[in-house]
């Protein structure tokens, strides 16, 4: 006598592997679309930080939303009648015009350390949020990095830029 799975056995057993094999694909398939959907997620709450010359080196697509950084560049600031304020962030090589429209923090001013939240609008950065350094030695990190690429930065880097 055989041990061998008689013609019906052997169905079954066919029948099993393919179901097993259907269950594993179509959790790879669930495991897939988690992941992406998780990556696509998380790509759209992502927010890069750019200085000007980051900018000009890779230029930003219109409409996407970035943290912009740098100094305020001495002499750019107008404040005109209506809530919205004009002015250049620089990381002393570049600058880039940015426009807001609200109350600035109070400790923002002229060449001093700036984080802008927004997005880029026909070469215009349109800032939600302005971020100001809170003392005279702060200055925020990717602001530091920035001018460190830029090898504009000193330790008493609120007076690397007035040169």
């Amino acid at each position: 006598m055989s041990n061998a799975p008689s013609g019906k056995g052997r169905i079954k057993a066919g029948t099993r592997k393919k179901r097993r094999l259907y269950i594993v694909g179509l959790g790879m398939l669930a495991l897939a679309s988690a992941t992406a959907l998780v990556l696509n997620a998380f790509e759209d709450n992502l927010v890069f930080f750019f200085s000007p010359s980051d900018l000009q080196a890779k230029p930003v697509e219109d409409g996407r939303p970035f943290r912009l950084g740098g100094l305020v560049e001495e002499g750019s600031v107008q404040r005109p009648e209506s809530m919205t304020i004009t002015f250049r962030v620089t990381d002393t090589v570049n600058s880039l015009p940015v426009t807001y429209t609200g109350i600035l923090p109070d400790l923002f001013r002229e060449g001093q350390g700036v984080v802008a939240e927004g997005e880029l609008r026909q070469g215009v950065f349109v800032a939600r949020e302005v971020l100001a350094k809170h003392d005279e030695t702060y200055m925020p990190p990717e602001v530091a990095e920035a001018l460190k690429r830029a090898e504009h930065w000193r330790e008493d880097a609120s007076q690397s830029v007035r040169k």
